[in-house]
């Protein structure tokens, strides 16, 4: 079940933020961006969904509206859920959401350094826009048009 977060779910959203990107610190050389984010704030703005099975939250993701397009800010699933296609409800939902809020593109960014991600959401019909410096990361820019 995928559900709005709610104030209690913000520090369950970090830990799983936390675990899911630890991998990458070593290889950026510092925590990456979702890692520096205030939960709290986030689900306070009404921005956060939760993916909840046998009420315990597995996952998150993150949209943000902007001018023409939904962002999606963040998507997360906790390590122990990985690889249950889990990520690709969450995706499914962004997508839905794009579309039920008036949208025809949703767009994402990664750190050029998740190289994973690079191929990963190409496979998901995501084209790549450009490359560039934000918020001190290196990031790689992703949109998809959708119908």
């Amino acid at each position: 079940m995928i559900r709005s977060a709610k104030p209690a779910d913000a520090s369950r959203m970090a830990e799983i933020v936390d675990a899911a990107y630890a991998l990458y610190v070593p290889r950026i050389g510092g925590k990456p961006g979702p890692m520096l984010e205030d939960y709290e704030a986030i689900v306070a703005d009404g921005l956060a969904s939760v993916l909840e099975r046998d009420g315990e939250i597995l996952g998150l993701v993150v949209l943000i509206e902007q001018e023409g397009h939904l962002l999606l800010d963040n998507i997360a699933v906790a390590p122990k859920a990985q690889s249950e296609g889990l990520g690709k409800i969450l995706m499914a939902f962004a997508e839905s959401e794009t579309l039920r809020r008036g949208f025809t593109e949703l767009q994402l960014y990664t750190n050029e350094k998740m190289t994973e991600n690079l191929t990963l959401y190409p496979r998901l019909g995501f084209e790549e826009t450009h490359r560039g410096q934000q918020a001190g990361f290196d990031r790689v820019f992703f949109r998809k048009r959708l119908r």
